[in-house]
């Protein structure tokens, strides 16, 4: 099993500065690839950025420039920079383990962004 752990949401201005982390415990072997989603009220849950072992990170279009995801050690940290009030939503952490034995998507909690204009 594996456990992920956000925390760093909160409410922030337009333009200002957030950084989420995300711990992760417990079987980390094969975890390969792990990134952050956000779920806007009323709206599906949708990729935000998102790095694979041995790759760059990837980042949806809307937030290319301005956000930041970057692994140290154990926690995935999601850098979130000129915030937007459509940034507004519940951040997930993201982990897929793969192995010669299958495939498990793992998620955290959520942790809510509000961004007021």
């Amino acid at each position: 099993q594996v456990q992920l752990v956000e925390s760093g949401g909160g409410v922030v201005q337009a333009g200002g500065s957030l950084r989420l982390s995300c711990a992760v415990s417990g079987s980390i072997f094969g975890l390969n690839t792990m990134g952050w989603y956000r779920q806007a009220p009323g709206k599906q849950r949708d990729l935000v950025a998102t790095i694979t072992v041995g790759t760059c990170a990837s980042y949806a279009d809307s937030v290319k420039g301005r956000f930041t995801l970057f692994r140290d050690a154990d926690t995935v940290y999601l850098q979130m920079n000129s915030l937007k009030p459509e940034d507004t939503g519940v951040y997930y952490c993201n982990a897929i383990k793969s192995t010669t034995f299958g495939r498990w998507n793992y998620w955290g909690q959520g942790t809510q962004v509000t961004v007021s204009s």
